[in-house]
């Protein structure tokens, strides 16, 4: 079953909930069947209330098997976020920055888009230019300039 704010669905209600679709441009969804989300204790202090319930949330995304990603962003985010991706290709992110399930389920999923869009961005392809002959001569300028004010400062020498 599939647990909601106010308590289990079941049935119909429980299908348009599995069915719901996680926007993440105008063009591309995720199917919420892509997803995993595990409701797991946060870390570190808190009190009764990070001892007793489960409100972080472990989400894990399949990159590899994933039919809604076109096959660019796919090898992109795989680039990209490979140092949270498993050996079996799951993308993991954990949300426990907030007090409830919701909010955290939210920064999680939140995360996920971000991903997902900057594996969508197709970067731009670097031309490479060579330096104009104004900005050599600048660059060599300075170099003497530099090297005249170091021998500036160094001792002077008997011999000298």
């Amino acid at each position: 079953m599939f647990e909601a704010r106010s308590g289990i669905l079941e049935g119909a209600e429980a299908c348009a909930y599995r069915d719901a679709m996680i926007p993440v441009t105008s063009s591309l969804s995720l199917s919420e069947d892509e997803i995993e989300e595990r409701f797991v204790r946060s870390p570190g202090p808190g009190g009764q209330n990070v001892n007793k319930v489960a409100t972080a949330v472990q989400l894990r995304f399949h990159v590899a098997s994933s039919a809604s990603l076109p096959s660019g962003a796919r090898d992109r985010l795989l680039l990209l976020a490979r140092g949270r991706i498993t050996r079996e290709g799951y993308l993991v992110i954990h949300a426990h920055t907030h007090r409830t399930r919701e909010c955290n389920r939210r920064e999680a999923r939140k995360r996920l888009v971000h991903w997902i869009q900057r594996a969508l961005e197709i970067p731009k392809r670097r031309i490479a230019t060579r330096p104009t002959a104004t900005s050599r001569r600048r660059r060599l300028d300075d170099k003497r300039a530099r090297g005249l004010a170091k021998d500036r400062r160094r001792a002077v020498g008997v011999g000298d």
